[in-house]
């Protein structure tokens, strides 16, 4: 008790500060690292699925965490993670911001109206769709659209149903011209009457990716279908060279850019030639024909007698006869003819312009850094003849290659590829490690560069004074060492300094003669110089608070 009496109200207070910060900062670190490891259950979100999944894991007791913006990335205890997916699923839970045909489990049958089965069943349609379309990579959610008109009575006119889709891609990944047909393919089969060619879409940052045209012939269409097998013949032709090349260069150490000018003209060409040097008998017809004739030499009366069977006719006599003949003879002839129907289809290339930059080669310098240089003319001029060949190089076609080899940028993001674990730890597991070891670095600081110099104040406070108290002799060691020798309470020759506490000093008149002389005092072994109570003194002024101390223990002694 004595022991915290000289150390006064003051510095109990310091350390019981100091004891209490310490007690909080090791139950923050233990209970730090006795939390489990928090993993990423569901981000993105939207806001009716957040909320419902929160309402469910609050209900199970589940320990969960809202991070990100707006709460949307939730995070559960790594070890319960898989089964939390398993019951939320069960819940039909996360919905991805639509509502399927479980909407039909939730619904009371009576009374309900024709209507809202019909609206359920459109928004069961939209939802089953939306979630088979979130599925295909590269997409991160969709909302579909559909308008079914209905049919008026005494109508005889019928409207064809459509349907729109709204994409939400993932990062930068964009869908290709296959993908986006085989969606409006997918939509089409799905609803009744709805033709693939009616189904609209678009992506987040608003740019139309197909057009719901009723009539593919339509000029908007062939303009947006033109354009579509353009982009799609550059990129595969620029995809085509860059893997040839990578062989040889390096994975991402080269890039090609290719325009192509297209001719998507339609010509069609009817051809029909004659040759008169292949002439063949197709055909022959002959005619013959004779005749033969009589003329009698003069002409009789007609009268009723000569009419008469039985009348004799008059004999002929100097009568004239003639006899002709005709013989004709056709021969057809077929000329050899050929005809031609040339239709020329939309896509020929007129032109092709790439471009193709490389990157060089690196060397190891003296202190180990990668060191670039540029590539010779000849490997230019290899890689120029295997680009040629790739792309079909025509120079009749006014065809242009450009091969150019400068240093490529460094990439930040290295690692492409590589495992997600090592020495059987995951990532997770690393970061966890790093994080114990900085907080058993940082309470090792605190207590090392804290703790202890304030402790070693407190400790030290007493002897700082310049003495201590060795043994019933009353002898004082200063801080320096020096032994100086002072008389217990009551010994002559001593006397208070006029200050009180503030010192301890000779009366004034004995000071002088004592300087620089040997004196007796009693109680202590020995002689000291006068020189060494002066320098008891001034340590005294200025440690008054120790000294007052040190004089209490003496009364506290004496009393005893």
């Amino acid at each position: 008790m004595q022991f915290f009496r000289n150390l006064g109200a003051v510095r109990l207070a310091v350390l019981g500060g100091v004891a209490v910060a310490l007690i909080a900062f090791l139950f923050f670190l233990t209970s730090r690292l006795a939390s489990p490891s928090m993993q990423l259950l569901y981000s993105g979100l939207e806001p009716g699925d957040s909320r419902e999944v929160v309402n469910y894991l609050s209900q199970s007791g589940a320990q969960f965490e809202l991070r990100g913006q707006n709460g949307s990335e939730i995070y559960v205890p790594g070890d319960q993670i898989n089964n939390l997916r398993m019951a939320l699923a069960q819940q039909g839970l996360p919905t991805e911001g639509s509502m399927g045909y479980e909407i039909f489990d939730k619904s009371d049958g009576f009374g309900t109206t024709n209507f809202v089965l019909n609206i359920n069943q459109l928004r069961a349609l939209e939802g089953e769709l939306a979630r088979t379309i979130g599925s295909i990579r590269g997409v991160r959610s969709a909302r579909v659209h559909l308008v079914m008109p209905r049919r008026e009575l005494f109508s005889r006119e019928r409207m064809e149903p459509s349907a729109s889709i709204a994409l939400r891609m993932q990062g930068a990944q964009r869908l290709d011209r296959e993908q986006i047909k085989a969606i409006q393919y997918l939509v089409g089969a799905a609803v009744p009457g709805l033709t693939p060619t009616k189904v609209s879409i678009i992506d987040d940052k608003g740019s139309l990716l197909a057009r719901g045209v009723d009539d593919p012939n339509d000029p908007n269409h062939l303009a947006a279908t033109a354009e579509e097998r353009r982009i799609a013949y550059e990129s595969r032709t620029a995809r085509a060279i860059e893997m040839l090349l990578e062989r040889s260069v390096g994975y991402g150490k080269v890039r090609a850019e290719v325009h192509a000018d297209l001719d998507f003209d339609r010509i069609v060409t009817n051809r029909e030639e004659y040759d008169p040097n292949g002439q063949v008998v197709r055909s022959t017809q002959n005619v013959d024909e004779s005749r033969e004739s009589t003329e009698s030499g003069a002409n009789q009366a007609v009268t009723v007698q000569t009419n008469l069977p039985e009348a004799q006719q008059g004999q002929p006599g100097g009568g004239a006869s003639s006899r002709d003949s005709r013989t004709e003879e056709t021969v057809n002839y077929e000329i050899t003819r050929t005809v031609q129907n040339i239709v020329r289809e939309t896509g020929n290339v007129r032109r092709l312009t790439v471009a193709v930059l490389v990157d060089g080669t690196y060397t190891r310098g003296d202190g180990g850094e990668p060191v670039y240089q540029e590539r010779n003319e000849q490997q230019l001029q290899q890689i120029e003849a295997l680009v040629r060949s790739t792309i079909g190089f025509d120079a009749n076609r006014g065809d242009q290659i450009e091969v150019v080899n400068m240093r490529f940028a460094p990439l930040d993001d290295i690692g492409v590829g590589a495992d997600s674990t090592l020495f059987g730890l995951s990532k997770n597991d690393f970061l966890q490690l790093a994080e114990i070891i900085v907080l058993a670095v940082v309470g090792l600081l605190v207590i090392l560069l804290v703790v202890r110099p304030v402790l070693s104040r407190l400790f030290e406070s007493l002897p700082a004074a310049g003495a201590i108290l060795s043994g019933p002799t009353g002898m004082l060691r200063d801080q320096s060492g020096a032994t100086a020798a002072l008389a217990g309470p009551g010994m002559p020759g001593m006397e208070m300094a006029p200050e009180g506490m503030g010192a301890l000093a000779l009366p004034e008149e004995e000071e002088e003669d004592m300087l620089d002389t040997m004196i007796d005092i009693s109680r202590v072994e020995g002689r000291v110089r006068a020189s060494s109570l002066r320098k008891i003194g001034e340590i005294v002024d200025k440690h008054p608070d120790e000294a007052v101390s040190i004089i209490r223990n003496w009364m506290y002694q004496e009393q005893n």
